[in-house]
C-alpha cells in the first residue's frame, strides 16, 4: 500500500458490512460496526509501520562472524542465512543458570515451530540460547519442536553485542540482511519496560507471539496475571 494512495474512510468501509448473527441487538450491531472501523484503522496503521520499517536505511555492518554450536557442530553467523537474504534470529531465555527455559519464550517458539516451514520459504530463522547445545537440543526434543533450528551462543559474543551487554538472561528478536556479500543489522525489538503503558506488560507491536493476539479477541482479553507455563494440570 503506497502512502500516497487515497483511502476510503474506515467508517465508510465499515458501513458496507452486511454481517449479522442470530438474536443480536441493535446496540450490539452499532458497537460492532464502530469496532470494525477501528479494526480497519488498526490494519492500516500496522501496514504504515511495516512500510516505515522496510524503508529504513541499513543498520550497522555485523562486526564479526560469530560462532555458534548447532546440532551438527560449529557454524558461523553467516551460515545461518543459507540461501536467503534475510535472517530472523531469536534469543530465548535459557541461560546455563536457569533450571528450565522461560515459559513465555517456550510458548512463542512453540507457535513459531508450527509456522517455521512456511517462514523458511522466504527468510532464514534461527533460535539461540546461552546454554550448552546438548541441553538446548534435549529441550527441543522434549517440546516436540521439529522445524526450529536451535543454536548455542556458548561464548556469549553475539548475545552481548545484540541482546544484552551485561549478558543478562533476557529475550531478543533481531533481523539481519545480507547485501553484496556483507551482513547488516536491520531491526531489533527495542521496547523496554520504561515504555510500558499503565496496567500493561511491556511489549512491542505487533506482538510476535500469536497467543496474545488470539486472547485479545476474547471477552476476558489477556488477563491480568495469566502467563504461559511449561506444564499445565
Amino acid at each position: 500500500m503506497a502512502s500516497s494512495t487515497p483511502l476510503t474512510p474506515a467508517a465508510e468501509l465499515a458501513a458496507k458490512n452486511r454481517a449479522h448473527f442470530p438474536n443480536e441487538s441493535p446496540e450490539y450491531r452499532k458497537a460492532r460496526n464502530a469496532l470494525l472501523a477501528e479494526e480497519i484503522e488498526l490494519r492500516r496503521h500496522i501496514e504504515r509501520v511495516a512500510e516505515m520499517r522496510r524503508a529504513m536505511p541499513l543498520g550497522g555492518e555485523l562486526p564479526e562472524d560469530y560462532i555458534f554450536e548447532g546440532e551438527n557442530g560449529s557454524v558461523r553467523f553467516s551460515d545461518l542465512f543459507g540461501d536467503k537474504q534475510s535472517l530472523v534470529i531469536y534469543s530465548m531465555m535459557f541461560g546455563p543458570q536457569r533450571e528450565r527455559p522461560c515459559p513465555m519464550c517456550t510458548a512463542m517458539l512453540t507457535s513459531w515451530d508450527g509456522m517455521a516451514k512456511n517462514l523458511r520459504e522466504r527468510v532464514a530463522i534461527a533460535v539461540t540460547a546461552r546454554s550448552p547445545i546438548d541441553r538446548i537440543l534435549d529441550f527441543k526434543k522434549e517440546r516436540g519442536w521439529r522445524y526450529l533450528p536451535l543454536y548455542s551462543d556458548g561464548t556469549g559474543d553475539y548475545t552481548r553485542t545484540y541482546v544484552s551487554a551485561e549478558d543478562g538472561d533476557v529475550p531478543g528478536l533481531s533481523i539481519f540482511t545480507r547485501r553484496d556479500g556483507k551482513i547488516y543489522h536491520f531491526w531489533s525489538g527495542e521496547t523496554s519496560g520504561e515504555m510500558a503503558d499503565p496496567g500493561q506488560d511491556p511489549r512491542g507491536a505487533p506482538d510476535p507471539d500469536p497467543l496474545w493476539s488470539v486472547f485479545d479477541l476474547t471477552p476476558d482479553g489477556r488477563g491480568g496475571n495469566w502467563y504461559p507455563k511449561l506444564e499445565y494440570r
